[in-house]
């Protein structure tokens, strides 16, 4: 059985949490640290977890396996470098850090200590996305024209001490939603030539809203990030591909739906087979477990059969946050 140290009990910390226990008996939270310990209490009540004040507490005191980091971005750098030099596999949240300095530190001690670590980018592991991925790979339906993806949410007020609308803490809406969009794009396109981006901004000049497009040879490719709205409106994640022969077209909601349209007039809905494995209630904009459970299995199994983590690698992911980087610079910075 491997046993996990969750770091953070929050909205993503309550998203592990119900993935670990749909995961089954090969897996068990057997730590748990936040700063505010009725959160981590809860959680810990769960599978009898210790409890811990701080993730650094749990990391040098508590016997685990794997060290899983669901704390505020500009926390994340220095809990992985300390669960690396301590010999722990490590699964940190998205965005990997804050700081380019910070992703070539983490870089480095992973080198330093050959540590096994992967990053959260659940978009790959959505059964829509790795759908729209093989289409493109294996040019179903001839190349790609064109790609538009979108990312919309309500604000994120849900989130401990307001720290996800604080720029120096998230690196706005730019770092953490709409580098799910970049991360993809990246994985099925490659990196781009270059980046033209454009944000509009909330009262205190934060970046509420992203638009990129993507400089490839062959294909436009646009993405749209967004948390400026209203409580009540719902949030979605989008994405409408336009192949040779086909145009595919994918929106969340209660009842997700992928649409191919091909170009002789028919139409095809292609159907997944999912497992009944439940949602989190701990808040938030996104309750279904989804590509939360597909990483976290393939991370956990990975491990379990000794296996290299070949998909959402920290390499990889700093990349992702390098490009994101260098969209908010041409917006204007933070």
């Amino acid at each position: 059985m491997l046993r996990v140290g969750l770091i953070g009990a929050g909205f993503m910390g309550g998203m592990h949490s119900a993935c670990y226990k749909a995961l089954g008996t090969n897996v068990k939270i057997t730590a748990v640290a936040d700063i505010v310990r009725e959160k981590a209490e809860k959680i810990a009540n769960v599978s009898g977890a210790a409890v811990f004040s701080s993730g650094e507490q749990l990391i040098e005191n508590s016997e685990v396996d794997i060290i899983d980091i669901c704390l505020p971005t500009y926390l994340h750098a220095e809990h992985a470098i300390r669960a690396m030099n301590k010999g722990f596999a490590v699964f940190v949240e998205k965005p990997v850090c804050l700081l380019p300095e910070e992703g070539e530190l983490m870089l480095q001690t992973q080198k330093k200590t050959n540590g096994i670590v992967m990053v959260g980018h659940c978009i790959r592991f959505w059964e829509e996305y790795i759908w729209l991925k093989k289409a493109v790979e294996e040019k179903l339906f001839g190349k790609v024209i064109s790609a538009v993806f979108t990312r919309i949410s309500p604000k994120p007020t849900w989130a401990w001490d307001g720290w996800l609308l604080d720029p120096d803490r998230s690196g706005s809406a730019a770092l953490d939603l709409h580098i799910h969009d970049t991360d993809f794009i990246r994985s099925i396109f490659g990196e781009p030539h270059g980046v033209v981006s454009e944000a509009a901004r909330d009262s205190n000049k934060a970046i509420d809203q992203i638009v990129t497009s993507y400089v490839y040879r062959d294909k436009l490719v646009i993405a749209e990030g967004a948390w400026g709205y209203p409580p009540s409106f719902p949030f979605s994640m989008e994405y409408r591909v336009m192949f040779e022969h086909a145009t595919a077209v994918y929106k969340s909601g209660s009842i997700p739906s992928l649409v191919v349209y091909k170009s002789g007039g028919e139409i095809v809905t292609p159907e997944f087979k999912k497992e009944d494995i439940g949602e989190n209630v701990s808040g938030g904009n996104v309750s279904e477990l989804g590509g939360y459970y597909n990483e976290l299995k393939y991370f956990t199994e990975q491990i379990m059969n000794k296996r290299e983590i070949e998909e959402a690698t920290l390499e990889e992911s700093i990349k992702s946050f390098n490009l994101v980087i260098r969209e908010i610079d041409n917006a204007g910075g933070l």
